[in-house]
């Protein structure tokens, strides 16, 4: 599975990229129009040749980064696949309740997130040392909130609530409690 930070990183700069053009086409239109004379004309052959362009390349972009996003195999194929860990986790009273004080996960290893929430909708999110965030879900009471992620790097992570739930839900931060080591 592809870091979700690379994908991000690729598909910022991609989308910046596609929002700079149309920008461009945009200003380049409203220049064009506001201008007096003869050459404030705009070819309507040019200007959806642009448009025809720039629709193109959006659909184009997005086909192109469906296959990078890391969790997406996963979620297709999720009835086939067995989880190496499963963590019950329950929610309650703006407290995250752990089955272990450390949860430990191999690199390679597939873990299966089982959230209840016995209260209020909650976020559920695992974060790098660096804040940025691998992934998260919403833990919503009385349905079934699981995620299924494959840690392919060795790292510690910290689990945050990432729904606001009343002004306790920002102190929902258990720091380091998941561990993922080399076999």
């Amino acid at each position: 599975m592809v870091d979700s930070q690379v994908v991000l990183n690729g598909q910022t700069i991609a989308y910046t990229c596609y929002a700079i053009a149309i920008i461009l086409v945009m200003g380049w239109f409203g220049y064009k129009i506001t201008r007096s004379g003869k050459s404030s004309k705009i070819s309507h052959a040019l200007f959806y040749s642009f448009t025809g362009f720039l629709v193109v390349l959006g659909v184009s972009l997005h086909i192109v980064t469906y296959n990078t996003i890391p969790w997406a195999p996963m979620d297709i194929n999720r009835d086939d696949i067995k989880p190496d860990k499963v963590f019950n986790i329950t929610v309650e009273d703006h407290q995250f309740i752990l089955p272990s004080e450390k949860l430990i996960i191999n690199v390679g290893d597939k873990a299966l997130f089982d959230v209840t929430s016995n209260d209020l909708t909650y976020g559920f999110g695992l974060f790098r040392n660096d804040n940025s965030m691998l992934f998260q879900m919403q833990v919503v009471p009385g349905h079934r909130n699981d995620i299924l992620w494959q840690f392919n790097k060795s790292g510690v992570y910290t689990i945050r609530s990432t729904e606001y739930s009343g002004p306790k839900g920002a102190q929902m931060i258990l720091k380091d409690v998941v561990e993922v080591t080399a076999k």
